[in-house]
């Protein structure tokens, strides 16, 4: 379903670190919006909803409602630091058919 790299998974632990909240878990999740229908949510939860399908990767829950579930599969975040764009999580997505030119929404 979804992976996370070495460096997410790091910047992750290093977050719930910060946040003084080491066991929270990824909510990953698809919305509506944005210029192409739909984007990225991503956020803390500390449990599993009742229909949530849960991984786990690199020691990190991550959690993903049922609708969002066939938008993600297969999805790959990784974290990346950017000179010009700053820093930030990336999702590489195979089910994404295109993107805006901003690249924070997309079609499935």
């Amino acid at each position: 379903m979804i992976t996370l790299t070495d460096t997410a998974a790091k910047k992750v632990s290093d977050l719930r670190l910060e946040e003084g909240k080491p066991e929270w878990g990824l909510r990953v999740r698809v919305v509506g919006g944005g210029c192409s229908g739909m984007s990225y949510e991503l956020g803390w939860e500390d449990e599993a909803g009742a229909d949530d399908s849960v991984v786990e990767a690199h020691g990190i829950k991550l959690y993903v409602d049922q609708l969002s579930a066939p938008y993600l599969a297969g999805t790959e975040i990784d974290f990346v630091e950017n000179d010009m764009l700053g820093a930030g999580f990336a999702v590489k997505n195979p089910n994404v058919k295109s993107s805006c030119g901003c690249g924070q929404s997309h079609k499935f």
